[in-house]
């Protein structure tokens, strides 16, 4: 103990010291913080869902995630841009339910 006492009364090896404290601290949060977040690629199914909403009219863009089993899908969710019309949410859920071979109830679509 009195060894370790001694060694930081010295003033450079207490700077050498916090300067590396200082350095990890930077490397710790560059690790967590620095990184570029992920972007999501749609799928070629979503993809193809979005491609078709656009074309219906008052959607200005939407976005879907398919949730799938074994290769099938189980369940989508939709969001759209556009106007919000009772209209526009049964053409969405149609043409998702129909290209996903979906029942109605698992199709969520919901405005932006």
């Amino acid at each position: 103990m009195g060894r370790l006492k001694e060694l930081l009364q010295n003033r450079t090896l207490r700077a050498v010291l916090l300067a590396a404290a200082a350095l990890l601290l930077l490397i710790a949060l560059w690790a967590v913080f620095g990184r570029k977040a992920q972007t999501y690629e749609p799928t070629q199914t979503e993809a193809r869902l979005i491609q078709l909403l656009t074309q219906i009219e008052g959607v200005d863009g939407a976005t879907a995630m398919v949730a799938e089993e074994e290769g099938k899908a189980v369940s989508a969710v939709i969001v759209f841009e556009g106007r919000d019309s009772l209209l526009t949410r049964s053409r969405i859920l149609d043409i998702a339910s129909g290209l996903l071979r979906l029942d109605k109830r698992n199709v969520q679509v919901y405005p932006a």
